[in-house]
């Protein structure tokens, strides 16, 4: 699998009578088998004020590469897609539950993701040749 582009951003209201300001979407686009997929996971944004309690990230934005900034928004549709490779055949998430969404962050292996972002900035995709990579191992 190839990934290409991991984003994130914050919902505005595009009617008053819509609640799309409490959320946030997270992008993951990556190619397989010639094929072109995006994961669209929307979560409630509330949740990005404990991760603290589920990653080891203290402040957003998360980490700083060569002057480019990854907030947490920026990770929450790859940390899916690793945890839940079943996630390859969606096009969307809804997460609206914080124990679901903790649930998907718990035995990331929070040390090889810089490497993910920093082959995004520079060669603009990066081959992600096993989600187990990415997870912690029992010892």
């Amino acid at each position: 699998m190839l990934i290409k582009e991991c984003k994130g951003f914050e919902l505005e209201k595009e009617q008053s009578n819509t609640s799309e300001d409490f959320f946030n979407r997270s992008i993951v686009t990556f190619s397989e088998d010639g094929e072109e997929k995006t994961l669209h996971v929307l979560y409630v944004r509330y949740f990005d004020e404990f991760l603290h309690e589920f990653t080891p990230y203290k402040q957003d934005p998360i980490m700083v590469q060569d002057n480019n900034e990854v907030s947490f928004k920026d990770i929450v549709a790859l940390v899916c897609l690793l945890k839940n490779p079943g996630l390859r055949s969606r096009k969307r998430l809804y997460i609206n539950s914080k124990q679901e969404f903790a649930s998907y962050f718990q035995d990331i292996n929070y040390n090889k993701l810089p490497e993910i972002f920093l082959s995004l900035n520079q060669k603009k995709e990066y081959e992600l040749r096993s989600p187990l990579e990415f997870i912690m191992q029992p010892k």
